[in-house]
């Protein structure tokens, strides 16, 4: 059975990695479903919430190495979702990263971060704050509606 449930966990980070790059994922789904399956809520707070900021990681270094040409055409990130979120960074500055948990436009404010060279220690600190909160939300929200 723990062969299981560390696979369950591992599986946890993979599916919040990917939900937090560029590619179209969602770990919601997979997070309601491993709790509802009797979980531990704490490990999949830190499983989720570490591959989510990991991920966010990687969109930010891709930002800045590779700038908006790169996100636009071989990331495929709308040319819409890149200008929202430029705008959002530009017009909020770096406190925009509170919002990358959002869906459509988070993504895309962690790869403005790194076009825009935002300070990366800042960037770690607030993005796993953000993204924290929000996995803990949703665990309290289904603990709530289990009882």
């Amino acid at each position: 059975m723990s062969v299981l449930v560390d696979w369950g966990y591992i599986g946890m980070f993979v599916c919040a990695f990917l939900a937090a790059t560029i590619l179209p994922f969602s770990s919601e789904v997979v997070l309601t479903a491993l709790y509802s399956s009797g979980f531990s809520a704490g490990l999949l707070l830190v499983a989720a919430s570490s591959g989510n900021v990991l991920g966010a990681l990687v969109n930010y270094f891709l930002g800045l190495k590779y700038g908006k040409v790169i996100a636009t055409k071989v990331l495929r990130v709308s040319d819409s979702s890149f200008t929202r979120a430029s705008i959002l960074f530009t017009r909020w500055g770096k406190w925009s990263l509170l919002l990358c948990w959002v869906p459509i436009i988070g993504d895309p404010i962690t790869l403005v971060a790194g076009v825009l060279r935002s300070n990366l220690l800042f960037f770690i600190c607030i993005v796993t704050v953000a993204k924290t909160a929000r996995y803990a939300a949703l665990l309290s929200f289904f603990s709530c509606s289990f009882f």
